[in-house]
């Protein structure tokens, strides 16, 4: 990836020195992102997203630097902040400031107060399009156009109640689309599409073959196990590792898991999945039959407390308790400080001991994602067709703007296979070609045998 020098944007960064840093890991990231690389260079020539305002809330990694340069080679303007306090990789963050002149807000281990903060800070670039892994941004967008003024975290009321009435709607009307990341997004924009209350089309990434199929199963499932080695150190190989929830990334960690040699129990509460987790060869039970028994447990279901008071009392000696969905809620961290004995003790960088009855609990990067609070996150070479679906899911919504209705959309089946031949094709790989006979068969009905 080329690096360009630009005038230096507003930003609320760590430390601008660490931009020489940042650099390496990118470019490092970019030589595993062919389809990305691909993408942009069309951009560079076609500049589809040119004049547009990008207001982007996602995980600051070394792949998402990729994507930012990516949108802004397709002629986008383009604000960086983050969808997770403790996923910021200050490096990259510098990066982006210092090389290509994108305003990046975003400092790891920011507290909530500055997290809103920034969010704050993406409304006020006053986007046209937005991107989101997780809805916050799209949601405070929306709290505002209801008028929901308790719901909005501080820093974002205080800014909007100093706005007049026009220039409210301003803000609300002026985003045209949005695209989103994740699984725990999509599921809240759902929510909006099905009480009609969405103000614009999304296109849910998430929901793309290219994207889950990949990324939720390969990349959280290996990006969790790393975070859990790299924060314990501990032995997978044995150890009895319990995965409460068998959608995508559930099935991709108790994939990996069990490849590394430990003992996997699935927790479900769908019972198709839990059949599906049964006939894959795992032990499926109760999360009050697994608290006992289990030696690692990581959440990966959307919900809230699926961990709580009755599961950490129950659990051994020196259990883990990690987190890998989106939201720090799945585990009840509430109660876990509540019942301990005293506060509790950072043991290692990334985890804290609570006592309970004796017992110790050992918690992985205070409940966050645990894959980007304790390790680096998704390899690039997976978030290659991630990012690559968040491009041109934005090029998809500025070229079908006027013929789109407020709803949620997958990106189109075209894309997504586009998407999967590029890769297939840096990965020197090849599919056929159905035949004209083949494709009279397969479009007929009145063929037999």
């Amino acid at each position: 990836m080329n690096t360009t020098t630009s005038a230096r944007p507003a930003h609320d960064i760590h430390d601008i020195s660490l931009a020489d840093q940042g650099r390496l890991r990118t470019e490092w990231a970019g030589q595993r992102m062919p389809v990305l690389e691909r993408i942009r260079e069309r951009f560079e020539q076609e500049r589809p997203l040119e004049g547009k305002r990008v207001a982007a809330c996602l995980h600051v990694t070394t792949e998402t630097a990729n994507l930012m340069v990516t949108l802004k080679a397709a002629g986008a303007e383009v604000l960086l902040c983050a969808s997770n306090p403790l996923s910021t990789q200050d490096d990259v963050a510098a990066h982006l400031v210092r090389d290509h002149g994108i305003g990046v807000f975003a400092v790891r281990g920011e507290t909530d107060d500055v997290y809103y903060e920034h969010i704050r800070d993406a409304l006020a670039f006053r986007p046209d399009i937005s991107m989101d892994d997780g809805a916050d941004l799209v949601g405070s967008l929306h709290m505002i156009a209801l008028e929901r003024w308790d719901d909005l975290a501080g820093p974002v009321r205080d800014w909007v109640m100093e706005l007049d009435a026009d220039e409210r709607q301003t803000l609300v009307d002026g985003v045209v689309g949005s695209t989103e990341e994740t699984t725990t997004g999509v599921i809240r924009l759902k929510a909006m599409e099905k009480d009609d209350v969405l103000r614009f089309p999304v296109i849910a990434v998430n929901d793309s073959l290219t994207k889950h199929l990949f990324d939720n199963r390969y990349g959280t499932g290996q990006s969790t196990l790393d975070g859990i080695i790299r924060a314990t150190n501990v032995l997978i190989a044995g150890s009895t590792v319990v995965v409460a929830g068998y959608g995508w990334c559930g099935r991709g960690f108790a994939m990996r898991a069990r490849g590394m040699g430990a003992n996997v129990i699935v927790t479900e509460v769908d019972p198709l999945k839990a059949l599906e987790a049964v006939m894959d060869g795992y032990r499926v039970m109760t999360m009050e039959e697994a608290a006992p028994i289990g030696d690692i447990f990581c959440t990966l279901t959307g919900n809230l407390h699926v961990l709580r008071e009755e599961h950490f009392r129950a659990m051994k000696d020196g259990a883990i308790v990690c987190n890998s969905g989106h939201f720090n809620v799945e585990i009840d961290l509430e109660s876990l400080l509540r019942i301990s004995e005293g506060n509790p003790t950072e043991v290692r960088n990334s985890v804290e001991e609570y006592r309970i009855d004796g017992s110790g609990v050992y918690l992985i990067g205070q409940g966050r994602l645990v894959n980007l609070a304790a390790a680096e996150g998704h390899p690039a070479a997976v978030m290659d067709m991630s990012f690559a679906n968040q491009c041109l899911g934005a090029e998809f919504l500025v070229q079908n703007i006027s013929s789109l209705e407020r709803r949620v959309y997958t990106v189109p089946d075209a894309i997504d296979r586009e998407i999967a031949r590029l890769k297939l094709e840096s990965m020197g790989s090849n599919v056929d070609i159905l035949t004209e006979e083949q494709e009279r068969y397969l479009a007929s009905w009145d063929q037999g045998t």
